[in-house]
């Protein structure tokens, strides 16, 4: 079974991927606002004033700052030209959040390793919240991203909740949470069980374009979802065992609005320590019920292990994934397979509208 054939169009060039230079923090940079007058008196009345360039963080006191958190504080709202909060290796335990009037933060590690820079905490869906209630599922984050114009490289971002935790039956416990659009991850990790990364947009009629490139990306239960309009390139998606040491899961639940891009997984792979045929590919998360999302999913030139299901899509809270937008193309592995009823595969015509270019729809994350 093929896809069905959709309206061609022009092509556009491919963006500038290699030349991304996400090491020197160049890229997607604003130009700077107008100065300052000597009096204090803004030069111009709706300039906001650009902060340091770079901001130092280190556990040791060697930095500016002790934590992420007080470095984000740090950059004043509507800071007009990139800021690099450099973070030295070390465990942050510590919930971050970067508010929408904060953009152009570039989130770096100050070496090459993901694994040398941790952000984790430990909020799931049902954690009490101090002065009642709880967190619900976005609200776990440790990381949360509202802000345009975010990169982040050479770190992890991580959920350690304990699922065996039964006092707490919601157990959604977000890693990353991203709710703004040109967002950059390269060279991360995000870490965690249900729900590690969610991707998603500040509402759903506006966009949330997110690259990802180089990423480790682990979990079990729906742990890549949202609205947001993603491209995970080169990335390793790990599939983890639940607490309880069974195997089954489900890599992504995209819940994308109506003529929008959904996710793009494209030259990965996708593995991990479960038994054989466990895991689903996908299915379609319609959020709060919404019959007028049309979730998507394309895994495309990926390699897949014989943990994927040979039926790789499934239904979700009533929904068919018949209904909305999931397919292959040219993927490789044990789990993959060829086209039929049950398994959608693109046209090579089809494919050739399916690339990261247009994903991006006219963004370039390149320097």
């Amino acid at each position: 079974m093929t896809l069905s054939p959709r309206r061609p169009r022009r092509r556009r060039p491919a963006p500038l991927i290699g030349s991304l230079a996400l090491a020197t923090g160049v890229g997607l940079v604003a130009a700077p606002a107008a100065g300052w007058l000597g009096d204090g008196a803004r030069a111009h009345a709706a300039t906001p004033p650009a902060a340091a360039a770079t901001i130092v963080v280190a556990k040791d006191g060697s930095g500016n700052y002790t934590t992420v958190q007080a470095a984000v504080d740090a950059v004043p709202a509507n800071n007009p030209s990139a800021v690099t909060i450099s973070v030295k290796p070390g465990t942050y335990r510590e919930t971050v959040k970067v508010p929408a009037n904060k953009p152009h933060i570039r989130l770096v590690g100050t070496t090459s390793g993901k694994n040398d820079v941790t952000i984790v905490y430990n909020n799931a869906s049902g954690t009490p919240k101090p002065g009642g209630g709880t967190y619900g599922t976005s609200g776990s984050a440790t990381v949360a991203v509202e802000a345009d114009d975010f990169q982040a490289r050479n770190l992890q971002f991580v959920n350690d909740f304990n699922e065996a935790n039964s006092s707490i039956t919601d157990k959604q416990a977000v890693a990353l949470r991203t709710a703004g659009d040109r967002i950059v991850l390269d060279n991360i990790g995000a870490v965690g069980d249900q729900d590690t990364l969610l991707l998603d947009s500040a509402s759903k009629s506006t966009v949330g374009r997110v690259y990802i490139n180089n990423a480790w990306i682990q979990g079990n239960v729906d742990f890549i979802f949202g609205r947001a309009s993603a491209v995970i390139n080169k990335s390793a998606i790990r599939l983890a065992k639940r607490y309880d040491g069974s195997s089954g899961g489900y890599v992504a639940a995209p819940s994308t609005a109506a003529g929008k891009k959904g996710f793009l997984f494209i030259n990965s792979n996708i593995t991990g320590d479960v038994s054989s045929r466990s895991f689903y590919l996908g299915r379609p998360w319609h959020a709060g019920g919404d019959a007028s999302l049309d979730p998507q999913a394309i895994v495309r030139n990926t390699d897949l292990s014989a943990a994927i299901k040979t039926t790789p899509w499934t239904d979700m809270s009533g929904f068919s994934w018949k209904d909305d937008r999931f397919g292959e193309y040219k993927n490789t592995g044990a789990g993959s397979g060829a086209a039929s009823t049950d398994r959608p595969q693109l046209t090579d015509a089809q494919a050739a509208d399916y690339e990261i270019a247009d994903w991006l729809g006219g963004w370039q994350p390149s320097a």
